[in-house]
């Protein structure tokens, strides 16, 4: 199986190790991945702020990038369902007819990480170890967009020694939403307190996302209030051995 490794922006620019661990997750289960030089950014912000013709040649470059690969895997259920969800739409929209071909035979090969272990490949342990005790925010686009229901947590219980707990009100946004935060700060900061209060009542020494963009607002609102709470992304926790670290 050729896999391809789409980073998305955050993570490339912002948090390099999640890739890393991706990788490492990937490599140790016996595959070879693959990193396509000439991806970019999916389109995501264009589209969700109302620019959808400029996120056009964005996704024609994604298309021709990972051409020819059987299975794109990134570690952002956000930049993934924007690419099965409203890549096909978009290329209805304003896109030739060979493009429409190309992203409608490309898009159903794009997997959030998660979902990739667990429906692809079939596992759940991947032979990490983490003694750590760890909390889950599942994010809204995984959560309402891909709908990975227990899956994220199914590849959590699996790891040694890791000790996971619930997180109150999981389900509620963190108020992130890209330019909503910027946009809507009094309310998404609202949103933000609520759930870094959660994340503290857990007593967890780690929270953990599938999301880098979601895990980046709540941890920079835990580490506004002094928290001793780490963020780490799933995929780092997978990561992880002897020592508990990546």
């Amino acid at each position: 199986m050729r896999i391809a490794l789409f980073i998305t922006c955050v993570s490339d620019t912002m948090f390099p190790d999640t890739g890393r661990a991706v990788l490492s997750v990937l490599e140790r289960l016996g595959h070879t991945v693959e990193f396509p030089q000439d991806q970019t950014c999916c389109g995501q912000m264009h589209v969700n702020t109302g620019y959808r013709t400029d996120a056009v040649p964005l996704m024609a470059r994604f298309t021709r990038a990972f051409a020819g690969y059987d299975a794109i895997v990134t570690p952002s259920a956000s930049c993934a369902g924007l690419v099965r969800e409203h890549h096909p739409v978009l290329a209805d929209e304003y896109g030739s007819p060979q493009l429409r071909r190309q992203v409608a035979e490309l898009a159903p090969r794009v997997y959030e990480f998660t979902e990739f272990l667990t429906d692809v490949l079939g596992v759940t342990d991947v032979g990490a170890r983490f003694p750590h005790r760890v909390t889950y925010h599942p994010t809204c686009h995984s959560l309402r967009g891909l709908r990975l229901g227990d899956r994220p947590q199914r590849l959590l219980r699996a790891v040694e020694g890791l000790d996971l707990v619930d997180l109150p009100a999981a389900d509620s946004c963190c108020g992130f939403g890209g330019t909503f935060a910027v946009k809507n700060a009094a309310t998404s900061g609202a949103m933000l307190a609520d759930k870094a209060e959660a994340v503290l009542a857990t007593g967890a020494e780690v929270l953990c996302t599938v999301d880098n963009s979601c895990l980046m607002h709540i941890g920079g609102g835990l580490s506004r209030q002094g928290s001793t709470v780490r963020t780490m992304h799933l995929a780092e926790i997978l990561a992880s051995t002897e020592g508990g670290r990546p």
